[in-house]
């Protein structure tokens, strides 16, 4: 704008230089009587118009696109070798031989009769008997300390033991060469501590035991002479007789009120040798199906 403004002044003191020089006098004489009249009125009109729309629209659009693909190809080789030579040497000197109980003494000689606890500390360690054994003792409670006995040459009777619970304390006898009478115990049901006995030379009888309920423990036992099993109110089976072949002389069994008879006739059945007599009778009438063969 200046720019113009400065080249319209320019002009005009052009022109006005022009017109000073065109009516100067003439020195020859000669008047010049042409009159210039400079009527040119030019006006320059600047009409720019400078419009700065400057409109700059910066977009940044970087988009960062990078991906790092880094396959890390690092292989570490661990040569490190260890080498851990144990040299302990663990010896176990210790030699577990189970010997079973202590049993220093052998054979008690002649008849033995337990009637107070005391008697049986007294048996303790005896691994037989060279004559009969009596266990009758109402206030006995515990026949552990016979663990060691494993034979009675003569008879054993267990009877009136009104403490006594069980016969644990007879588990390592094996043998009875007279009769093995069980009689009057109000305290044991089952006769489980006999579980190892496998011969009785005598008679069997097992009567009067109020609280009795199987004969489970007798279940290796093989052969009696004369059985009697009589008034054990509570007793319901037999099957703890399972083992027994052979009864050479009497198979009596009678007066046990649970005991049904078809479990007399059924263990009659299974054995090998015939009892020369037989009596069953007064227990659990019960009507036997099939019948068995030597059911009476």
């Amino acid at each position: 704008m200046r720019y113009l403004l400065f080249m319209l002044l320019a002009t005009v003191l052009v022109c006005v230089g022009c017109s000073k020089s065109s009516s100067g006098s003439d020195d020859g004489g000669t008047t010049d009587t042409d009159s210039d009249t400079d009527t040119d009125m030019d006006t320059d009109t600047d009409t720019d118009t400078d419009t700065d729309t400057d409109t700059d629209t910066d977009t940044d659009t970087d988009t960062d696109t990078d991906t790092d693909t880094d396959t890390d190809t690092d292989t570490d080789t661990d040569t490190d070798t260890d080498t851990d030579t144990d040299t302990d040497t663990d010896t176990d000197t210790d030699t577990d031989t189970d010997t079973g109980p202590d049993c220093p003494f052998g054979s008690y000689s002649g008849n033995f009769t337990i009637s107070t606890q005391s008697h049986v500390t007294t048996l303790a360690g005896y691994t037989s008997i060279s004559g009969n054994l009596a266990i009758d003792c109402a206030s006995c409670t515990d026949l552990s300390e016979l663990i060691c006995l494993t034979s009675v040459s003569g008879s054993l009777s267990i009877s009136n033991n009104d403490a006594l619970t069980d016969l644990d304390g007879l588990s390592g006898l094996t043998s009875v060469s007279g009769y093995l009478n069980i009689y009057g115990n109000d305290a044991f049901t089952n006769v489980d501590g006999l579980d190892a006995l496998t011969s009785v030379s005598g008679s069997l009888q097992i009567s009067n035991n109020g609280t009795l309920t199987n004969l489970t423990g007798l279940g290796v036992l093989t052969s009696v002479t004369n059985l009697y099993i009589s008034n054990n109110g509570i007793l319901t089976n037999l099957t703890g007789l399972g083992a027994l072949t052979s009864v050479n002389g009497s198979f009596t069994i009678f007066a046990n009120a649970a005991l049904p008879d078809c479990e007399a006739c059924d263990l009659l059945d299974q054995l090998t040798t015939a009892p020369t007599s037989i009596s069953v009778h007064t227990n659990l009438n019960d009507s036997c199906t099939p019948v068995p063969t030597n059911c009476p």
